[in-house]
Order: structure tokens, then sequence, then C-alpha cells
């Protein structure tokens, strides 16, 4: 009889920690939830490059609309800055659309991620343009 109240004490012990730990992880998602909108920005500042005349622009993006630059449609759709100060890191979803280009198969020329630190990591290649993400801003 003993050995039977043991079991049904452990089980409601392990489910009162079941339901505390789920209760817990709930609390620190919605936490990291608002610590990321926190870190979103609702603009982007990039700077272009024409190859050709070798002169810089820089433009700034409110996030969800498209702003044309000679040849080239470019959409922000989210950028986020980094928790750290001593040293940032911006990241921005773009979209840049070659408007000279008419093939129906190819959309975009550059469709990804790209960060402020690291270009590299996942370059724009165009002939004629360079884009460098420099802020991400509310």
């Amino acid at each position: 009889m003993k050995l039977i109240k043991n079991i049904r004490a452990g089980k409601v012990n392990f489910l009162n920690f079941l339901v505390l730990s789920i209760l817990l992880s709930c609390n620190s998602i919605a936490n990291s939830q608002e610590n990321t909108k926190s870190l979103l920005g609702n603009f982007i500042e990039v700077k272009v490059l024409d190859k050709v005349s070798s002169k810089n622009r820089v433009l700034k993006i409110k996030i969800g609309e498209e702003k044309r630059f000679k040849n080239i449609l470019i959409k922000a759709l989210k950028c986020i800055n980094s928790k750290f100060d001593d040293n940032p890191e911006i990241t921005a979803y773009l979209q840049v659309k070659d408007l000279t280009n008419k093939d129906n198969n190819e959309v975009f020329v550059f469709n990804g991620w790209t960060f402020s630190s690291s270009p590299s990591i996942r370059p724009f290649d165009h002939p004629v343009y360079d884009i460098w993400l420099t802020k991400c801003y509310y």
C-alpha cells in the first residue's frame, strides 16, 4: 500500500514539475519575442555604388516599400539590430530586381539576408551595382 502512495506522489510531483517548466518556457519565449520586436527597425539605409560612374548614393528605404535606383528596384522586408552595443550587427532581408532583365525565369537578382559586417556571406552580385547595408533604425 505504501508503494502505491509513493508512486502516486511521484506522478503528482512529476506533473507539477512538467506544468511549471512549461509555464516558465512560455514566459521566456514571450520575453524573447518582446526583445526581438524591440530590435526590429522600420527603415534601412543602404549605400549603392554605380560601378560605371564610380558614384555612391545613400538610400533610405521603409520596411515593406520598394525604392528604385536607376535600373534596380530594392525592397526591404525586415531589418534587425543586434543586442550588443560594442560590435553592432545589422541584418536585413532584401529583394532586388533588375528592371533591364526581361527574362521571366529570374525574378530577383538578390533575395535574402544581408549583413552589415560581412556582406560577403551573401553577396549581391551585379555587373553594374553594389549594395551595402549600413543602418537599421526606427
